[in-house]
């Protein structure tokens, strides 16, 4: 399962993560959803990507550090009160003056422009989360002294929302129907079958663009717009995938941070396969939680034996797909697993998942398959997998099969499944380029934020982050959910807050 999305998709829509990347989905009351309203140059295809993702021809200019110098951006009202504005970025950060792409950018400026420090950029994950939609659905709800001293600014990454979004999902889907644990011949040949399909649109339409969506061009990006934006260091908040674009940034331009917050942090030092089995531990974990909640709750449907419950939905969908009266199709083991999964992000979803179970032992899955359906209604998988694909080394299809039957010894419920997502990244038709754990030398203190309950980014992937960075300070969250800053929950936003303004970093492991 990969969770495309971020916790743009806990506030605008769904999903789920895997790599321990991101956030899932909740339908939240108050998200905005962007219109298109920046204009797009005129632009010339390149050779062998689709029309879906344009690409201009370049325009010489001065360069600096051997990245070129971007043009001041000009911003134009949009979206019921934000400014919008793109950017021009190099395709390749290694030929400044090739083909370049335009990233969606939008802003709400600082209520109280005279004591204005900067920009204040937030990214919600993902890989495939925009933080264009992220930034107008959660920007007029702010704590004051973010709103007042900061333009609170986001911008789609590459290929992401309006910065020519990706678009090969049409077999998504099949994919996902299809069963992420294999029993015998028949599934292995429709995972790969299915797999096979959607890596090959995807290569069809984006061959020459796939090697360059990488977190390092991303974070490249970012240090183009921080200088866009005329600031001379970077404010930054990045949640889930996010935080592994602040450690990129961190790494690559250590003294050009002036503050940065990570919040459900990914631990760059287990990626591939070492990172999904951890994050499947982190599942199994949140399953626990889930269990034991309702355990405790008298009106849980399945209060008698939660876990118990769960297994026999998932072997009764393995022996045949369980009927859906109120949905679109009947909830195989793949769709069940989705459900499952997305349920886990969010105590909010724990009551619906157990009302879900009980009505699928009794012969209706219909809200496990709305569960599912939630997940799947994002269309950011092939942003996600060609970022993934390109961020770890992943072994061959059999070796990679192999493993994923081997977690689920240590996560019976979850391992096989979420290992198995990243088959997709053993058919990637582009060389990997690993990312190393940050030294960032030389950067300000930075503050890793880490919940004890998270699924998605365990706990223990923050508390090793804030210890490789030379300057890391760990703030525990006690508690359940992926990803908690600027959600309203006081001992966080009274450390986080004064660290973004005025630079106050809080004690070392305080916990929440």
């Amino acid at each position: 399962m990969s969770e495309p999305g971020g916790r743009a998709n806990r506030r605008c829509g769904a999903r789920l993560a895997v790599a321990g990347l991101v956030v899932v989905a909740v339908v939240a009351a108050g998200c905005v959803s962007a219109d298109e309203s920046v204009t797009q140059g005129s632009t010339t295809p390149a050779s062998s990507a689709s029309s879906g993702t344009s690409i201009t021809e370049p325009v010489p200019g001065p360069t600096t550090g051997g990245q070129a110098s971007p043009a001041a951006l000009r911003w134009e009202p949009c979206d019921g009160g934000f400014e919008c504005a793109t950017l021009a970025v190099p395709v390749d950060h290694e030929r400044p003056d090739g083909p370049t792409l335009d990233l969606g950018v939008v802003r709400q400026p600082a209520g109280d422009a005279d004591r204005r420090i900067g920009s204040l950029l937030m990214n919600p994950g993902g890989p495939g989360g925009s933080a264009v939609e992220f930034v107008e659905g959660v920007a007029p709800g702010l704590p004051a002294p973010l709103r007042d001293r900061f333009d609170i600014v986001g911008f789609d990454p590459r290929g992401v929302g309006r910065s020519d979004a990706l678009d090969c999902h049409a077999r998504v889907r099949a994919m996902y129907v299809a069963d992420p644990t294999i029993e015998d011949p028949a599934d292995r040949a429709a995972l790969l079958r299915t797999s096979t399909a959607f890596v090959r649109d995807c290569e069809r339409r984006y061959r020459d663009l796939l090697p360059h969506l990488g977190t390092r061009d991303v974070a490249r990006d970012m240090d183009l717009l921080r200088q866009a934006l005329g600031e001379e260091k970077l404010t930054y908040v990045g949640l889930s995938y996010g935080t592994s674009i602040g450690q990129v940034y961190a790494d690559l331009f250590p003294t050009r941070v002036r503050a940065m917050v990570l919040d459900g942090v990914v631990d760059l030092a287990t990626p591939g396969v070492a990172g999904a089995e951890v994050q499947a531990t982190g599942f199994e974990r949140a399953l626990d939680n889930f269990a034991a909640d309702c355990r405790r709750r008298s009106s849980c449907p399945i209060a008698a034996d939660p876990e118990g419950a769960v297994e026999r939905v998932m072997a009764a969908a393995e022996r045949s797909p369980i009927p859906a009266r109120h949905a679109g199709e009947p909830a195989g083991p793949g769709l069940v697993t989705l459900a499952l999964v997305q349920a886990m992000y969010s105590e909010s979803l724990w009551a619906p998942l157990a009302e879900g179970v009980a009505a699928a032992l009794d012969g209706d899955a219909s809200v496990l398959v709305r569960l599912a359906d939630s997940y799947l209604g994002v269309a950011s998988f092939e942003i996600y997998f060609a970022v993934s694909c390109l961020d770890s080394a992943w072994p061959e299809p059999d070796a990679l099969l192999a493993a994923a039957e081997a977690a689920a010894r240590s996560a019976p419920h979850f391992g096989e499944a979420i290992v198995t997502d990243y088959v997709r990244c053993s058919l990637w038709p582009t060389r990997p380029q690993p990312l190393r754990p940050p030294e960032a030398q030389g950067s300000p203190a930075i503050l890793v934020v880490s919940t004890t309950g998270d699924p998605a980014t365990p706990y223990e992937s923050g508390v090793a982050v804030a210890k490789q960075l030379p300057r890391g300070v760990l703030l525990t969250n006690e508690g359940e959910g992926h990803t908690v800053v600027v959600e309203g929950k006081a001992c966080i936003d009274d450390a986080v807050v004064p660290y973004l303004v005025d630079l106050e970093v809080p004690e070392p492991n305080t916990r929440c």
